[in-house]
């Protein structure tokens, strides 16, 4: 069994594949103050309802964007499962050809979603990631990376017009039923949620027109499943699609 384990800032998403089975997933509060026994004993405690023995886990793979957090899985890894744990950067290995202007500034998770985008749909390619931060990377045909686009997250712009605006409230994330809100609330909800369906759209078109052909639009991360329902037919979920690079890249290495 492969232990994968994505990093991010907010959230930490953990798989647990049997061969190519995910068959087991949670998402877990990135925390740099929690120890590697802590994260343990945490992990135990959700792969125990679901029947998972840590101690049969013959693999592990990293991909992470929080350096003390690695620390503290790679410790684990070594600790209590014996052994060392294979972490994406730009150096490992793969097939894929990056193109930016320093390739140690591409994140571990978007090397991990181009593999497994490129995998699974063949290229080129758009994969747009709501986490944190809402990302573009666009793969080609010829299994290139070629760049990507970075733009604030929707918990983080919510989080930030919360914080620094006195009268806005925190407010849900869903949709509400109409563009036009008529209230403080249905407003931002409007604005974030709207807003990132229009942004996406944009840049799609705005991608594909640089591209001068069409590309296949991959969706994942944790609030895709969200956005999805306002756009097009034309867009394909995938949720774990860091979790199956990782996986990905993992056997490769071997």
């Amino acid at each position: 069994m492969l232990l994968a384990i994505d990093v991010g800032n907010t959230q930490i998403a953990v798989g647990v594949f049997r061969e190519d089975n995910l068959i087991a997933h949670w998402r877990i509060a990135t925390s740099v103050s929690r120890t590697e026994d802590e994260t343990w004993v945490l992990l135990q405690s959700l792969s125990s309802e679901q029947e998972i023995k840590l101690k049969e886990i013959s693999g592990v793979a990293i991909s992470s964007v929080v350096p003390n957090v690695t620390a503290a899985f790679v410790k684990l890894s070594l600790k209590y499962l014996h052994l060392n744990p294979v972490i994406v950067n730009y150096k490992t290995k793969t097939d894929l050809v990056i193109h930016y202007d320093n390739p140690a500034n591409v994140g571990a998770d978007r090397i991990c979603n181009a593999i497994a985008g490129y995998e699974k749909h063949g290229g080129p390619l758009i994969i747009v990631d709501f986490g944190t931060a809402t990302t573009f990377d666009i793969i080609s045909k010829n299994r290139e990376y070629l760049g990507g686009i970075i733009a604030p997250g929707i918990e983080m712009s919510s989080m930030i017009l919360h914080q620094k605006a006195a009268k806005l409230p925190s407010v849900e994330l869903n949709f509400p039923d109409k563009v036009i809100g008529q209230s403080t609330e249905v407003s931002m909800q409007s604005g974030l949620l709207y807003g990132t369906v229009e942004m996406v759209n944009g840049f799609v078109n705005r991608i594909n027109a640089e591209l001068k052909q069409d590309a296949k639009i991959i969706v994942t991360g944790g609030l895709a499943k969200l956005v999805l329902q306002k756009l097009g037919e034309d867009f394909i979920l995938e949720p774990f699609l860091t979790l199956e690079g990782l996986k990905i890249i993992f056997e490769n290495s071997k």
